[in-house]
């Protein structure tokens, strides 16, 4: 069954709290959420001022507090860039840490990704290795947790497909797996259908991300994500795109999340959109059950 989420980044420009994330979710009928983890003290966060966790919060106090909203995390943001050259100190240990916390806050999925950029110096062959050791050391943890480890087309090496290939073959373990994005895998000049295809049966987690026409007509190629849809979902260019990677998801029975990544405009935008992708879901979770 496919279920609903939303990524707090949704809140970031209204500068809520995660609380009143929650109570969004809850007035508005959603059970899942994502967001990103503080891995020390951010005065943003500390003012509240920000919609993400720090891991120096209470997890079990915390999954309390969802519990009482009716909401659990469908996945925690860790995406460090871990092909940047200080990835292997300090983005290792940051996903490391963000897996121990989410263990105990009723998380099972953790999200990571690589740099816009190719690293400076490095010949791709080192990238990749320099990668595959992160991701080994963050496995060799993450198995104690039953924690599954995703791969997000965000960056130079994630969002071209035969890197991704790559990636996801760094290890043999179900615990690797992609999370698909069908806002990023657009605008970095992806075909998203294509893209959600090929790694059909790695998918565990799904952002949902439409791009408008004005965004699409002048960086499509040049980006290699989008941290939210700058229009409603449904409004832009990227809805053919979107219904076809359902109808993917509805052929490989897709149980899991799909997250909307939606500017909220405080709530506007992002209802809208819930709107728009909950006739999406409803529509796919029907053509499953038949």
């Amino acid at each position: 069954m496919i279920e609903i989420g939303f990524h707090t980044d949704a809140f970031n420009s209204s500068y809520w709290n995660f609380e009143k994330c929650l109570q969004w979710a809850q007035a508005n009928d959603v059970h899942y959420i994502e967001c990103g983890t503080i891995d020390g003290v951010s005065w943003l966060h500390g003012l509240g001022y920000q919609p993400h966790v720090a891991l120096h919060e209470d997890p079990i106090a915390l999954r309390k507090k969802m519990d009482g909203y009716g909401v659990k995390f469908s996945q925690l943001d860790a995406a460090y860039p871990i092909s940047l050259p200080d990835a292997p100190s300090l983005g290792t240990q940051y996903i490391i840490n963000t897996i121990r916390w989410g263990y105990l806050a009723g998380c099972t999925h953790i999200d990571t990704t690589d740099h816009m950029y190719k690293p400076e110096g490095q010949t791709h062959e080192e990238a990749l290795e320099m990668m595959k050791r992160v991701y080994g050391e963050v496995l060799d943890v993450a198995v104690h947790y039953d924690m599954i480890i995703n791969i997000e087309p965000h960056g130079y090496y994630t969002t071209k497909p035969d890197f991704m290939a790559q990636m996801l073959d760094f290890f043999d373990t179900p615990l690797l797996r992609m999370n698909m994005d069908t806002g990023n895998t657009f605008i970095a000049g992806q075909d998203p259908v294509a893209f959600c295809n090929r790694f059909k049966d790695r998918i565990s987690h799904v952002h949902v991300k439409d791009v408008s026409e004005t965004l699409a007509a002048s960086l499509r190629g040049e980006l290699t994500g989008i941290a939210v849809s700058n229009t409603a979902i449904g409004d832009g260019v990227n809805v053919d795109n979107i219904k076809a990677c359902f109808d993917i998801l509805v052929d490989i029975n897709y149980d899991g999340v799909v997250s909307i990544e939606c500017e909220g405009q405080g709530g506007p935008m992002i209802e809208k959109s819930l709107a728009w992708v909950r006739e999406l879901v409803d529509d796919a979770n029907r053509r499953m059950d038949a």
